[in-house]
């Protein structure tokens, strides 16, 4: 059985979470609720929670200031938040489950299906990192969880020249030279991408505008890589590149 600490400052999210919970995984147990940070960590310490599901703004405080109260969490994390769209590209960006309310049945199944395969929680003071980063960063020093079969890497937007889809698989080619293989399509990357310098040229490439040396004019045409590499540009998103190269 799984144990469960929800942390929000609304009810009824309380009992969103609770009733999916009863629901789709029987095999988790609602132990306990909390509607502020000194609620939470006194739960936490009484029940010792296997998952927590973690409101990010929490009355005039927020799940961070909750989480700063633990060096080490024995437990994981799913936030639940109704921010706005950069701040759900940084929970992108570092790998850390989170549900966008209100809570979807499908994304929450999804959400508990990650939690269930998780691969270990050593990488969660890392991701966490990311994510604080990534928050208060620039898109110039933006990073990226990529998970590999080892755990994680944690790799910088301006490290990444390219993307090419092998299936159900994309590999990355990095400015040093190295190429890793993820086990996610390239349209996760391109929709986890959106609003960065990475553009799709291509049903099977994505490119980083960044380090593109040229573009050879043609049919579609094609780029030439800062790493020498040659991509075709589809003739159905010339246009919209040409565009994307003027901004």
């Amino acid at each position: 059985m799984v144990t469960t600490l929800i942390i929000d400052d609304e009810e009824h999210c309380i009992d969103r979470i609770s009733g999916l919970l009863k629901r789709c995984a029987p095999q988790f147990e609602f132990t306990a609720k909390a509607k502020t940070v000194e609620e939470a960590v006194n739960e936490t310490r009484k029940h010792n929670p296997d998952l927590v599901f973690l409101d990010v703004q929490i009355g005039n405080q927020t799940g961070f200031d909750y989480l700063s109260q633990w060096s080490q969490p024995d437990f994981d994390v799913i936030f639940t938040t109704a921010y706005d769209q950069y701040a759900i590209e940084a929970f992108k960006f570092s790998a850390l489950d989170y549900l966008l309310k209100p809570i979807d049945i499908d994304q929450f199944k999804a959400a508990i299906n990650r939690y269930t395969n998780r691969l270990s929680r050593n990488y969660f003071d890392k991701k966490m990192e990311v994510l604080f980063h990534n928050l208060k960063g620039t898109q110039e020093t933006k990073k990226i969880t990529i998970p590999t079969q080892e755990g994680y890497e944690f790799i910088g937007l301006r490290e990444i020249l390219r993307l090419q889809a092998d299936g159900n698989y994309t590999h990355l080619f990095l400015k040093d030279g190295t190429k890793l293989t993820v086990a996610k399509t390239l349209k996760t990357f391109d929709d986890m991408l959106a609003g960065t310098d990475f553009f799709r040229i291509h049903h099977s490439h994505l490119i980083n505008l960044y380090h593109l040396k040229k573009y050879h004019k043609g049919k579609g045409g094609y780029v030439v890589m800062a790493d020498g590499a040659a991509v075709n540009v589809s003739t159905r998103k010339k246009e919209e590149f040409l565009k994307a190269l003027i901004k």
